[in-house]
C-alpha cells in the first residue's frame, strides 16, 4: 500500500558561517532555554517576585543542566565513547553540540543549580520550581526538534501518513524500511500539552509548595514511558524494558508520592526582595504575597476573608490590632495604619499561623 504522505528529514543539520559551524541541535536547545526563561519571568512576576529573578537563576540552571544531561548520557552509553570497539573517541564525550543529552541528568543537576541560586537569594526553591515547570516543558518540546535535525532517536518502522523519513545507515534503521515513528514529534506535542495542563491545574487548584513541579515530573515520565517503548536506537534493557523506561517508572512513583505527602502543606514561600528591602525590589509586591494567586484567581491557602470586618478589631481581618508587628494590639491604631503596614499586613494577607507551617 503506497504511503499517503511522510515527514521528510532535513537535508542538513549544520550550516557553516565561515569557519563557525551553526548546529540546529544547539539552536533548538538555546531557543528552548530562552522561551523557558521568558515564560518563567512572566509567571514569577505574576506570583509577586522581583523582575529579572528567573534570568539570574538561569545563569546557574543552564550550565548545571547541560553538564548533568551530558553526564547522564555518557554514563548510560559509555560504550559509545570508551568501549573496546567504540564508534566515537573519548574526547567526543565533550562534544555536546553533536547530540546526546539525558533529560534525567539535566533536570537533576539543573535543579541543583537553581537550589544553590535560591539559597543565595533567600527565596523559596519550591516556589521557583512551580513557576518554572510549564516553561521547562515547553523548552523540552522545542529541544526535541534537535533530534529531528540529527535524524536520531526515532521509533520503529511505520507506514502511517506521518512516518518520518530517515536516511539508511543511521543507528536503529532497518534494512528496507524508509519511514519510522517520529518520536521527537510525539514527545514535543506531549510536552506542549503538559505545559497547558500545568498552567490550568495551578490556577484551578492553587497548587503550591512544589506540587506543580511534581505534576510536571509525573506527567512527563508518563508520556516518556510509552514514547521510549517506540524507540529503536540501541539502549540497555532490564527485564524487557529499556533503561529509560525503568527510570520513568521510578521517578513517576516518586513524583506521585510527593504529591500525596505534600497535599496539606501550607505556609509562606518567600519570593525574594520586597519593597523597601533594596534597589532590586519590586514595588508592586510585598513579602507575604508569596502564596497569592498567579493571575488573580482564588486558590487554597489564600485568605479571602481579609476584607471582612471582625468584631475583635472593628476593621479588616488581619489588621495591626489583630497581632501585626507594625502596631501593638492595644494601640487603637489599627484603622489608621499607614499604607503597606498594619491593616494590610504588608501586602494584603496575613502570614499563616505558626502551627500551620510545615
Amino acid at each position: 500500500m503506497p504511503l499517503l504522505a511522510s515527514i521528510p528529514s532535513p537535508s542538513q543539520g549544520v550550516w557553516n558561517l565561515g569557519p563557525i559551524p551553526i548546529r540546529a541541535y544547539a539552536l533548538c536547545i538555546v531557543l528552548g532555554v530562552v522561551v523557558a526563561v521568558w515564560i518563567g519571568e512572566r509567571r514569577w512576576r505574576a506570583r509577586g517576585g522581583a523582575p529579572g529573578t528567573v534570568t539570574d537563576l538561569a545563569v546557574w540552571a543552564v550550565p548545571f543542566g547541560l553538564v548533568g544531561g551530558r553526564l547522564y548520557h555518557v554514563i548510560t552509553d559509555w560504550q559509545i565513547y570508551f568501549g573496546s570497539d567504540a564508534p566515537k573517541r573519548p574526547i567526543d564525550a565533550l562534544f555536546i553540540w553533536e547530540g546526546g543529552l539525558g533529560i534525567w541528568g539535566a533536570i537533576a543537576l539543573g535543579a541543583l543549580g537553581v537550589w544553590i541560586a535560591c539559597r543565595r537569594r533567600g527565596i523559596s526553591f519550591t516556589a521557583v520550581a512551580d513557576t518554572l515547570a510549564p516553561g521547562v516543558a515547553v523548552a523540552q518540546a522545542i529541544g526535541r526538534w534537535g533530534n529531528y535535525f540529527n535524524q536520531e532517536l526515532f521509533g520503529g518502522p511505520t507506514d502511517l501518513p506521518w512516518g518520518l523519513e530517515i536516511e539508511p545507515g543511521h543507528p536503529g534503521t532497518v534494512p528496507g524500511a524508509t519511514t519510522y515513528h517520529p518520536t521527537f514529534l510525539y514527545e514535543s506535542l506531549w510536552d506542549l500539552a503538559l505545559a497547558g495542563v500545568l498552567i490550568l491545574a495551578a490556577r484551578r487548584f492553587g497548587l503550591r509548595h512544589g506540587r506543580v513541579f511534581a505534576l510536571y515530573v509525573a506527567g512527563y515520565t508518563l508520556g516518556r514511558f510509552w514514547i521510549e517503548g517506540l524507540r529503536v536506537d540501541p539502549a540497555h534493557e532490564i527485564l524487557g524494558l529499556r533503561l529509560n523506561q525503568w527510570t520513568s517508572i521510578v521517578i513517576f512513583l516518586c513524583a506521585v508520592a510527593y504529591l500525596v505527602l505534600s497535599r496539606n502543606r501550607t505556609g509562606e514561600e518567600p519570593v525574594g526582595v520586597f519593597a523597601g528591602d533594596g534597589e532590586d525590589a519590586d514595588p508592586a509586591h510585598r513579602r507575604d504575597q508569596a502564596d497569592e494567586p498567579e493571575l488573580g484567581g482564588g486558590e487554597a491557602g489564600s485568605l479571602p476573608a481579609a476584607h471582612e470586618d471582625t468584631p475583635e478589631t472593628g476593621g479588616p481581618a488581619g489588621s495591626a490590632s489583630a497581632g501585626s508587628d507594625d502596631a501593638p494590639a492595644d494601640s487603637g491604631e489599627g484603622d489608621r495604619a499607614p499604607a503597606g503596614a498594619g491593616a494590610t499586613g504588608d501586602g494584603g494577607t496575613m502570614p499563616e499561623p505558626e502551627a500551620g507551617r510545615r
